[in-house]
């Protein structure tokens, strides 16, 4: 069993087995590959969860909440933004063990996994428009593309907001909803999901700041077109009126 618990930590990332997802996920070359990892990978963890049919141990928890705080703080210091994506979606991911090992409620676990792949894939995808533009994603290279590329940043800040769990996003009412689902039962590890819930945050607004904010491109570099940004921004409108409907129903 316990053998069981450790290959589904390669895919609900435990460190140290969570540096596999960052090697495979760096080494993917293409956008299409990327995001069917970022959709699939925790949901095969959950799905051979579910096959081992015994609870969680509780201290699978705590070793999950020490890798999300782990990464959550290695995640404020990076500046580039496929790494930042990777190191995000393991603390995010493994915060799913948490319920699973205080509480026999799994119903939110494949939709809290969900909710933070979308905006994930969705942040890929405008990384790569970055990395066709500047040569890389990376924070020091393409700073001020507030004033450079509206349109791309303006998209990329939502899509930030929307990968931190801010207000409105599932994300942010799956959060709510394992806070309140965990503190009954251990009050310590609600307090550490919400510690998490912090860095990510704080990481968001440090990657944001280096991105957006700045002195414009020396080089002009050419914006979304119109077609495509309406394209990615109905599909974070339509993210948001999910975590909308949802939110009677996690709350």
């Amino acid at each position: 069993m316990l053998i069981g618990y450790l290959i589904a930590g390669f895919f609900l990332p435990l460190f140290p087995m969570s540096m596999v997802f960052n090697v495979v996920l760096r080494r993917l070359p293409g956008i299409a590959a990327r995001s069917l990892v970022l959709l699939l990978w925790p949901q095969l963890g959950l799905v051979l969860l579910a096959t081992l049919g015994t609870p969680v141990p509780s201290w699978l928890g705590a070793w999950a909440l020490a890798t999300a705080i782990l990464y959550g703080i290695r995640a404020l210091s990076l500046r580039d933004l496929s790494t930042w994506i990777g190191f995000i979606a393991v603390a995010a991911w493994s915060l799913v063990w948490v319920p699973a090992a205080v509480t026999d409620q799994t119903g939110l676990l494949h939709l809290h996994a969900l909710s933070f792949s979308i905006p994930l894939i969705l942040l890929t995808v405008l990384g790569f428009g970055l990395k066709e533009r500047f040569g890389a994603a990376y924070a020091g290279l393409s700073s001020g593309l507030a004033r450079t590329v509206p349109r791309l940043s303006s998209l990329l800040v939502i899509t930030v907001l929307a990968t931190i769990a801010t207000p409105l996003f599932p994300n942010f009412f799956t959060m709510l909803a394992t806070i309140t689902l965990v503190t009954p039962a251990a009050p310590s590890m609600a307090i550490a999901v919400a510690v998490v819930w912090l860095l990510l945050t704080w990481a968001g607004a440090r990657l944001l700041q280096d991105l957006v904010i700045g002195p414009p491109f020396p080089d002009p570099k050419p914006d979304l077109d119109r077609k495509t940004t309406w394209m990615h921004g109905s599909g974070l409108a339509v993210f948001i009126v999910i975590g909308l409907t949802l939110s009677g129903s996690l709350l």
